[in-house]
């Protein structure tokens, strides 16, 4: 039996989120029928020029998946307190929210640019393990 993929979801490494992301994967009924990909950050691992190496290696994956299982939507999930974002920003006065934000945007440009029929998800999963979807992208 072939299975209909329907998503790619890229998420963060870091151990504290990976059962609330698979419990999101799950509930969205995205079990077996979703690829992965995992880095530091997640959206902001894939966008900060911080991390411009890892860049090209998630553009690769994404066109990977799009043509081996025909997925039709990213679904991004990034979260609070992250590290990268630590590392990336490396001084102690920055808006998290707004580097998410910020990551969401460039990832909306590159996604549109590369992938225009791709359609997009993005959402910032709380220490509280609550997930919010965020909608409002210029």
């Amino acid at each position: 039996m072939k299975l209909k993929y329907k998503a790619m979801v890229l998420s963060c490494m870091d151990p504290r989120f990976q059962l609330p992301v698979f419990k999101f994967i799950k509930k969205k009924n995205l079990i077996r029928k979703h690829s992965s990909f995992t880095i530091a950050g997640a959206a902001v691992g894939v966008t900060h020029i911080k991390f411009k190496k890892w860049h090209q290696a998630f553009i690769d994956n994404l066109a990977a998946s799009i043509k081996l299982h025909k997925i039709e939507k990213l679904i991004v999930v990034n979260h609070e307190d992250c590290g990268a974002i630590k590392l990336a920003e490396n001084k102690k006065n920055y808006i998290e929210d707004e580097i998410h934000k910020n990551s969401f945007q460039k990832l909306k440009k590159v996604i549109n640019k590369n992938f225009p029929k791709l359609k997009l998800e993005f959402y910032i999963l709380r220490l509280d393990q609550k997930i919010l979807r965020v909608r409002s992208l210029r």
